[in-house]
């Protein structure tokens, strides 16, 4: 009887796990069809799908950073205006459930087709679904949108000259800019012909970085794409230091004397 026992327990506890393993995928499967739901009726301009999903106090914050309630959301689904088309993924998906609460994450591709031009954005969703007898509901969401460096132009000696010297914030905080030959081939480097220098910086006491051109006297740092650096010119157009700007908020570093 025993062993019975112990038997039956193991069957139980072994159910148990698997329904619950069940019920976990179940979920997962099923929020990632309602969140690509809710993305298809986003390019074809079907506000009853959000309607249907969103839980009534619902909150969403786009990636501009506006927030709105699911009223306010609905209003806005509206069907794309003419010469313009699109589609929207959701990939990378992933769920934590806890209860009656989910929060996922996604990665949501977005491909656009606007007056002949096509236009490539993502956008990184976290969004918080809870179960009511209705079904799963989404009562908030945040998006936002994926960064990239912008396209770099190419420099002219003369122009990267203008760029390289010592900048400091504070009398202990320095960065200096430089010419480097790391945009030389391995041919290059050989043959000893040139293929052009490049530009580096560094802060005193951190690792040196890339420094590529956005526009003249707008520089950037490849993969900090949330900043800057402004280059400010005086009266007779030398360069006196430069704006390291982050979104809107900019520290100004000034020229040293060479």
């Amino acid at each position: 009887m025993r062993r019975l026992f112990w038997s039956i327990a193991f069957l139980l506890l072994a159910a148990s796990f698997l329904w619950r393993a069940f019920a976990a995928d179940n979920t997962a499967a099923i929020l990632e069809r309602q969140t690509q739901e809710l993305m298809d009726a986003v390019t074809y301009g079907k506000a009853d799908v959000w309607d249907r999903y969103m839980d009534a106090s619902a909150v969403y914050t786009d990636e501009s950073g506006t927030i709105s309630s699911k009223a306010q959301m609905v209003k806005d689904i509206r069907p794309l205006p003419p010469g313009v088309s699109g589609n929207i993924k959701v990939t990378e998906f992933k769920v934590v459930v806890q209860g009656s609460t989910a929060v996922t994450s996604h990665l949501d591709d977005e491909h656009e087709n606007y007056h002949g031009h096509e236009l490539h954005c993502q956008y990184r969703t976290t969004d918080t679904w809870i179960k009511t007898p209705q079904g799963w509901r989404l009562l908030g969401g945040q998006v936002l949108a994926v960064r990239t460096d912008p396209p770099a132009i190419q420099l002219t000696a003369q122009q990267m000259d203008e760029y390289v010297g010592r900048y400091a914030l504070t009398p202990e905080i320095i960065y200096e800019i430089r010419k480097t030959d790391a945009g030389l081939s391995p041919q290059q480097s050989k043959t000893g012909i040139a293929g052009g220098p490049e530009l580096e910086g560094q802060q005193a006491g951190r690792q040196p970085e890339p420094i590529r051109a956005e526009v003249a006297d707008v520089l950037f740092v490849p993969g900090k794409v949330r900043y800057r650096k402004v280059f400010l010119r005086g009266a007779d157009g030398r360069i006196t230091g430069f704006a390291e700007r982050r979104e809107a908020w900019d520290l100004v570093w000034k020229r040293l004397p060479e």
